[in-house]
């Protein structure tokens, strides 16, 4: 199994200038509110612990005020852990010198943010083509790379504007083409979705989604909008008051909630995109006379409005497959009552 590119361990992080003597007191059990009445301090953080996996989209959800932005700003060290590991392409962050702490955030890493924070006197193409230009890349290279990266995120042509000639949508794919610009392994992506119309959010999560698989960037995705993070998400942290409450699917955290708070969030999320055939499926050893000859076929990733649609012309179940290998066999009155419980 390969190496976490992102791992986070234990981290804490405590605002104010007791901070030594805060963190043992949240430790031994203190609330934030007992910690700031007693050190002046606040609990940004509090134990977080994630592992990102190669060629993951893994969305960290919370309320604003939850932690999330400052969990991930971690990362790159941009804030400093109180406590804790974190450790980034099999390094320790906090070992880092400031050169290759640098060169970390220069060269591996790319960031989106909500507000991008363009360069207004200088065109599209010179925005995109500037962390090459910060690593004293030739000017020909620059341009070769920025018209690439504009390209794949379907701007070509719009190198000469400048930014205020684009709609918001068009500035956020242009922040998106200049993180890719100097080929990071990683993306780090704040909100970079929420200030824009419904429609165009939707498009741009369809296009991150198709050049994150495209690509195989591994991407950590911040987002207090619980829809987008199940839309985006191969894995979900959601965090409350600076600590991580569940990890998991999108499946996991909608059919398992950990708590009333997490339930909260997903009783009025649809089940039927989510739910896969492998959560419902029956063995098949429990239908050994059933003839499998007429029945229609379906993968373990199939999701139950698939399955609907598959069972609705026929009154025979649906075999499912792993790899092409029968493994299970979902009935009707089976899909029926997934879809009356919601699992």
């Amino acid at each position: 199994m390969a190496d976490p590119v992102i791992e986070l361990s234990g981290v804490w992080k405590i605002f104010g200038t007791a901070e030594q003597a805060a963190l043992a007191d949240a430790k031994a059990g203190a609330t934030k509110a007992e910690v700031l009445a007693k050190h002046n301090c606040v609990v940004g953080i509090a134990e977080a612990s994630i592992s990102v996996m190669p060629g993951e989209i893994f969305v960290i959800m919370g309320l604003s005020g939850s932690g999330k932005s400052t969990l991930v700003r971690h990362v790159n060290r941009l804030i400093e852990p109180t406590s804790g590991d974190i450790r980034v392409l099999g390094q320790d962050v906090r070992a880092l010198s400031p050169a290759a702490l640098r060169a970390l955030r220069a060269e591996r890493i790319g960031m989106v943010f909500q507000h991008m924070a363009l360069m207004p006197h200088r065109s599209v193409q010179d925005n995109v083509a500037y962390p090459l230009e910060l690593r004293g890349s030739p000017k020909g290279t620059r341009w070769q790379v920025s018209a690439e990266k504009l390209s794949l995120v379907g701007l070509q042509g719009y190198g000469d504007r400048l930014p205020r000639q684009l709609s918001g949508g068009m500035q956020q794919r242009v922040g998106l083409a200049r993180a890719l610009a100097a080929d990071p392994e990683i993306l780090l992506m704040d909100e970079p979705f929420s200030a824009l119309d419904p429609l165009i959010r939707r498009q741009l999560q369809d296009q991150f989604m198709e050049l994150s698989h495209k690509l195989g960037k591994t991407t950590l995705f911040i987002t207090h909008d619980l829809d987008e993070a199940i839309r985006v998400g191969s894995r979900i942290a959601i965090m409350k008051d600076g600590r991580i409450v569940q990890t998991g699917t999108p499946e996991e955290i909608v059919t398992r909630p950990a708590d009333d708070y997490v339930r909260t969030f997903v009783q009025n999320i649809s089940k039927l995109g989510l739910i896969t055939a492998r959560t419902v499926m029956e063995p098949l050893i429990s239908f050994p006379h059933f003839d499998v000859a007429n029945a229609s076929y379906a993968p373990t990733t199939a999701n139950l409005d698939a399955l609907i649609g598959l069972c609705s012309g026929s009154t025979l179940p649906v075999i499912i497959q792993d790899g092409g290998v029968p493994v299970g066999i979902v009935t009707k009155d089976r899909l029926l009552t997934a879809i009356r419980e919601g699992r």
